[in-house]
């Protein structure tokens, strides 16, 4: 009878670690699978940025640029002096009173002139007081004084990076100018690398 208890008590046990071996090995909980990547949030086709405006973005070459937003509105037009090295237009599919400007074959401004209807991503458009954006961007702005038009005219600089209080030269600077006039109010506003301290067109 001890023999028969003994031989079950053996039996049992090694039927316990059979089932213990077939277990699946517990597995220590790993990360979480990266989901997919998040989108990045959508470009609003009506606010100008010093990266750009929509689709047409600061950098990109111009054929680039005529894929999104079509070419020369008027292509007859007496250019700069020298077009393929600098040009400026506006694109038949961009918003109105948009000009782009094209140096060296690519999209280096965005330029928001009389009767433009965008805003910058501070709110901010043609007929705003140079005041009221003085106050929004406080001491992020640098003001200098316009060239051709006496005070309160004004050329009002906030640069996003690679900005500086004297003439910018880098090319990966991106930035806006507000551009106000002698009634105190923006007549234009240009969005892009360095050319928006240009106040003669292409030069």
């Amino acid at each position: 009878m001890i023999r028969f208890a003994t031989v079950s008590a053996l039996a049992l046990l090694t039927l316990a670690a059979c089932e213990r071996r077939d277990d699946p090995v517990a597995q220590p909980p790993s990360a979480a699978a990266p989901g997919p990547a998040e989108a990045p949030p959508p470009v609003n086709a009506s606010i100008l940025t010093a990266d750009g405006l929509g689709a047409a973005r600061i950098g990109m070459t111009r054929a680039e640029l005529v894929q999104v937003w079509g070419e020369d509105s008027q292509p007859n037009a007496v250019g700069g002096a020298d077009p393929e090295t600098c040009d400026e237009f506006h694109p038949v599919d961009a918003p109105k009173d948009v000009r782009v400007m094209i140096q060296n074959g690519v999209l280096t401004r965005i330029t928001a002139a009389r009767g433009a209807t965008i805003k910058t991503d501070r709110g901010f458009g043609v007929g705003d007081t140079g005041m009221a954006i003085k106050q929004a961007y406080g001491g992020a702005v640098f003001a200098q004084a316009h060239k051709y038009q006496s005070a309160p005219a004004e050329d009002l600089f906030v640069w996003s990076r690679g900005g500086s209080t004297t003439y910018v030269t880098d090319p990966a600077a991106r930035g806006i100018r507000y551009e106000v006039g002698s009634d105190g109010k923006v007549m234009m506003i240009h969005a892009g690398d360095s050319s928006i301290q240009l106040v003669e067109g292409c030069s």
